[in-house]
């Protein structure tokens, strides 16, 4: 397969008449001042593609339903009860369908991969599958259709809060003994050979809250070389209560008491202190971030302009995909930063390019996170592209040097002409080239999903 682009980003810089070359979804050659041969597909610009480093995809059916205000103070503690509800009626077969239209929503937005941060596991009530990894299985034939690639990220959510509290309600879906997750991740593990090369398994404990020391020690020794990613200090609330029940808040004691390093991709660390903001930095884990999510749910800004000041790694994800755009998310997190300092361009360590700085970062995070040898469009690296058409109107007039700027602060995802995740080619004139039938699967769920809610 071969690619032609009018211009590329590659080896740091912009160069024009750019010939890529792709076998095996790697790229093996990168020719530049060149010309197109017949067999090329033709594009306008050429950029590494992002992963969507975290999402809980049956989240996206939600999406409008928990925007009527109810009696009281409405919070991510209340949306959480609505979300426990609205899990009791979800099927395997809407599960899937869900995933599908999610992943490809993804692609057409301009992300490649997805770290699937999966925690559904059983029947409503909590009675296991027939076959454990049922749900599992279902996240990965969702991704083998729309072609995406995927980092799965089975949940160990073992109590209810913290201090080893029981679960109740909703939660009986997720729950997990430590035991029973190690069997849960060899039996994931026995699918993976019939999985697209690039399909990575991570391990995932939900949060300190849902876990316990003692677990997360066993997890860890028995992780290997996997991802590991995990929710922390996302909520005032969830610090307290970790504070109140290790002596220490979320951040610090997970970096007092764990070997953190690159390996880890630690999701929202909203909360922080400064010295726990400079101090997570330097272990070399992704943060992932999440602002268009944190921002729906009133959860509150990162520390941004702290963290990259010390060096630290970022990516983007799409969390409960109540609104699945590349752009926006990029924008959301430069943005709620200058509402909270009252300042502009902040998202940059020293000067230079907010926008390059935005996507390039989060192009090299989410790769780490997902251990994808991506992020880079390189020799030897997984063929993770996008193309956008940078003569749209959003982007008509912008220099050269602009145009990460102006994809980033200007432009919707109508920019994307072209997906390709590790070299599949799924979006294609702005289309995944199975909408047709994966709107039609969606569209038929959740008709039977409404009938079940309304009930």
């Amino acid at each position: 397969m071969s690619i032609f682009a009018t211009r590329a980003w590659h080896a740091g810089a912009w160069h024009d008449q750019v010939r890529l070359c792709v076998t095996d979804g790697i790229i093996t050659q990168v020719h530049c001042g060149t010309q197109p041969q017949s067999e090329d597909a033709r594009v306008d610009t050429l950029l590494p593609a992002l992963a969507n480093l975290h999402s809980h995809s049956f989240q996206r059916a939600m999406a409008g339903r928990t925007e009527h205000r109810r009696a009281g103070q409405d919070s991510f503690w209340s949306w959480r009860s609505l979300m426990y509800h609205f899990l009791d009626h979800l099927t395997p077969d809407q599960i899937e369908a869900i995933a599908g239209l999610v992943f490809m929503e993804m692609q057409e937005a301009g992300y490649a991969a997805v770290g699937e941060f999966h925690y559904v596991h059983h029947q409503p009530g909590g009675t296991p599958y027939d076959d454990s990894a049922e749900l599992s299985k279902r996240i990965l034939a969702a991704a083998t259709q729309t072609g995406i690639g995927l980092t799965h990220l089975p949940v160990l959510y073992t109590y209810g809060g913290a201090g080893k509290a029981p679960l109740s309600g909703g939660q009986r879906r997720f729950g997990t003994t430590i035991d029973a997750y190690l069997h849960l991740l060899d039996q994931i593990a026995c699918t993976l050979p019939d999985m697209p090369a690039d399909t990575r398994l991570g391990v995932a404990p939900h949060s300190l809250r849902a876990t316990a020391p003692q677990d997360l020690t066993v997890l860890l020794a028995n992780s290997a070389s996997r991802p590991v990613h995990m929710h922390i200090a996302e909520q005032p609330k969830e610090v307290e209560d970790i504070q109140n029940w290790l002596a220490a808040r979320p951040v610090e004691w997970l970096l007092e008491t764990q070997s953190v390093t690159k390996q880890w991709c630690l999701i929202h660390a909203t909360h922080m202190t400064e010295a726990e903001t400079l101090n997570l930095a330097k272990t070399g884990a992704v943060v992932g971030l999440c602002p268009i999510t944190k921002a729906n749910l009133g959860d509150g800004p990162f520390n941004g302009p702290h963290y990259l000041g010390a060096g630290g790694t970022f990516g983007v994800g799409s969390d409960s995909n109540i609104r699945i755009s590349l752009t926006e998310e990029l924008r959301m997190l430069e943005y709620s930063q200058r509402l909270r300092d009252l300042k502009r361009n902040l998202m940059v360590p020293e000067t230079g390019s907010v926008g390059q700085t935005l996507y390039l970062g989060a192009a090299a995070g989410g790769a780490q996170a997902l251990q994808r040898n991506a992020g880079k469009l390189e020799v030897g690296c997984l063929a993770d592209l996008v193309a956008i058409n940078s003569a749209d109107a959003q982007l008509a007039g912008l220099a050269q040097t602009q145009i990460f700027d102006g994809l980033c602060f200007a432009a919707s995802d109508r920019v994307v002409t072209d997906l390709w995740s590790a070299g599949r080619h799924m979006v294609q004139s702005g289309r995944h080239i199975l909408r047709d039938k994966i709107t039609q699967d969606y569209g038929r769920v959740m008709a039977q999903l409404l009938r079940s809610l309304t009930n």
